[in-house]
């Protein structure tokens, strides 16, 4: 449009527009815009003019980008639609030209004079950056056939023996294998591959290796063993009637395996049950004094099958009696039987309300419930250990500690080197238990560890040899780029893939410097947002908010995203996907790569999710939505 068009424009609000008192702010506000990024650049000099010639392009982008979003837009973005221009909503991978381009068109209306820039100071076209993002996820995963979707699925243990599961996965649509060095060993990693290796060759297609560093994992230590008791519920309807009785099987045998349809299985140390026959009553007080009754509903050698119509719990001091009918009036007594065997101590746990105050110690002490005497006094707030009590030296009072994925959540109220005094924030309604193994967060916390353990730089030499990519946990500072990047050129494998998982706070505040750095040292790399571990470090409520911006800021750096954790998760375990889990995987599409977990249904899972991806590339790339033919619109009014 040019200026003699908008002095005839007939529309009176058109040209008001596109007046130059209008017209001037905007490229004033765009000029400084551009400024800042070239600033910027200028500022970050050392960290991309150390990048290789075929990321150095995109780690000016990355700067422009960063630049960018240092500033609300919104106002002059609205502005901007206004005039038909781009909004600037969809420029993360060409940031510079495209504020040029609008520059361009609105200096025609424009009063003041707008400089274009020269050539090299626009880094990446439209064409460009959409050609740099398909070569960069090209040499981390393959070039596999043109709109093949891309699938990560995690391996199970049996993978490693069943060559028919690893076929099938691969005949469904997996592209990417990934193998947790969290579990199993070499000799089950190694299964994995040849299989792998030996469908590939059968199928004709191919299939990356991507292996999984199990970094330093921060979890809860052991608790002391629960209560040696065994407990029966009979099941009822809403009205409390019983419907179908507790059904027991008694046997001394611990081999023997039950004839019929048992609840539980109750081992006894002697065989006083073979003197028990059918329709006979067994009477006992469980461990809460109560009397029940047994009935006998079948004897055999091998063992006994009884019915309550009553809930009971009962220890190793249970004794068993034979009700025994006397007298003329039929009263009944009780001939003593036995006692019931060993039982195996429940697994132990702590029961934490808001509130509560809870130690949190070294590796080898034995976690414990709160203690309290025999005035209800507490004598011993409950206790457990940390699997990596180093991090105690980086805490403070005043910061958040999250346990078990953030089912509860804890503030620090005393730190030091030893130990933490927390007090739960926020917990179920009803309190919630905590066990052993369970993950510890530290959101606010500046924790500095080294993301490579001793058992990580262990399994880099198995890795360097057998596996395409190495999945990077943990990482959170350009240090750790840096270390990994050390190992490998060590190792004689400086081209290994690399994929930096995202799954921190920390990781996620200095996604640029790493991004930055990973571009530096490493010749194929992608990022993988772990969505789990960001919900829980930065809040559930900003999981959506998180996941885009990791989106936005590695399509600036022209890296590939693996979407990962929870993908289709009910369908891979229970063979049926939620809507919810559905529309997730189609969201999964704006990244390069979908990864799924481990579940008895994975290959059908595998096979809808290649499903939803191939119609989703239809209608979007990245944040573009892309106009193919709707059939709705082609019978629409005839």
């Amino acid at each position: 449009m040019t200026k003699s068009s908008v002095g005839k424009a007939k529309n009176p609000e058109s040209a008001r527009r596109w007046h130059p008192d209008v017209v001037d702010p905007l490229v004033a506000q765009l000029s400084l815009l551009r400024q800042d990024m070239l600033e910027l650049e200028q500022v970050a000099a050392s960290w991309w003019q150390s990048i290789p010639d075929e990321h150095q392009c995109s780690g000016r982008n990355l700067l422009h980008y960063v630049s960018l979003r240092r500033h609300d837009i919104r106002e002059l973005q609205e502005q901007l639609v206004l005039r038909g221009l781009s909004s600037l909503g969809r420029c993360e991978s060409h940031v510079m030209e495209n504020v040029e381009a609008v520059l361009a068109i609105l200096s025609d209306q424009a009063t003041q004079q707008v400089t274009s820039l020269p050539p090299q100071s626009v880094p990446v076209c439209f064409q460009r950056g959409r050609e740099l993002l398909k070569q960069s996820t090209q040499r981390l995963f393959g070039k596999n056939a043109e709109g093949e979707p891309l699938i990560m699925v995690t391996m199970p243990g049996e993978a490693g023996a069943d060559y028919g599961l690893v076929r099938d996965l691969l005949e469904a649509g997996m592209n990417s294998m990934r193998i947790n060095c969290a579990h199993d060993d070499a000799t089950v990693w190694s299964g994995m591959i040849d299989n792998l290796r030996r469908a590939e060759r059968e199928l004709g297609r191919s299939c990356r290796v991507v292996m999984d560093l199990a970094g330093p994992k921060v979890r809860t230590g052991d608790v002391e063993e629960g209560p040696r008791v065994i407990c029966w519920k009979p099941s009822r309807n809403e009205y409390g009637q019983v419907i179908c009785p507790a059904r027991l099987w008694i046997s001394s045998d611990p081999n023997a395996v039950p004839l019929y349809d048992a609840q539980l299985v109750i081992r006894t140390h002697d065989d006083w049950w073979k003197s028990v026959r059918q329709g006979d009553v067994l009477r006992l007080r469980d461990a809460g004094g109560r009397r029940r009754r047994l009935q006998v509903i079948h004897a055999t050698d091998q063992g006994l099958l009884v019915e309550s119509s009553k809930t009971a719990y009962i220890t190793p001091k249970t004794v068993f009696k034979l009700e025994v009918r006397e007298g003329k009036e039929g009263k009944t007594s009780g001939k003593i039987l036995g006692r019931i065997g060993d039982i195996p101590s429940q697994t132990g746990y702590l029961f934490l309300q808001e509130g509560d105050s809870l130690q949190i110690t070294g590796a080898d002490a034995i976690g414990h419930p709160a203690r309290y005497d025999e005035h209800g006094r507490m004598i011993s707030m409950a206790s457990i250990g940390c699997t990596l009590p180093e991090v105690f030296a980086y805490v403070h009072p005043g910061e958040r500690v999250l346990l078990d994925d953030g089912k509860i959540s804890t503030v620090v109220t005393e730190a030091s080197a030893l130990r933490l005094i927390v007090q739960v924030t926020r917990a179920g309604q009803k309190g919630t238990r905590l066990r052993a193994d369970k993950g510890i967060n530290f959101p606010d916390t500046s924790l500095h560890l080294p993301a490579l353990t001793d058992a990580d730089v262990e399994n880099l030499k198995f890795i360097v040899q057998h596996a395409d990519i190495v999945s990077y946990s943990f990482v959170h500072r350009p240090e750790d780029v840096r270390q990994l990047n050390d190992h490998l050129v060590r190792l004689g494998k400086p081209d290994l893939g690399v994929i930096l998982k995202i799954e921190n706070r920390q990781a996620f505040e200095n996604l640029p410097l790493l991004l930055l750095e990973a571009m530096r040292c490493f010749h194929a790399t992608g990022v993988m947002i772990a969505r789990g571990d960001l919900a829980v470090e930065c809040g559930w409520e900003r999981l959506v908010e998180v996941q885009e911006e990791i989106l936005w800021m590695t399509e600036a750096a022209h890296m590939p995203v693996v979407w990962a954790t929870q993908v289709l998760e009910g369908m891979a375990k229970n063979g049926m996907p939620t809507r919810a889990e559905i529309t997730d995987a189609g969201v999964g599409a704006r990244a390069e790569c979908v990864m799924l977990n481990k579940g008895p249904n994975i290959v059908e899972t595998v096979r809808i999710l290649h499903d939803i991806l191939l119609r989703m590339q239809q209608h979007q790339i990245k944040k573009r939505s892309t106009f193919r033919r709707l059939r709705m619109a082609e019978g629409a009014f005839g």
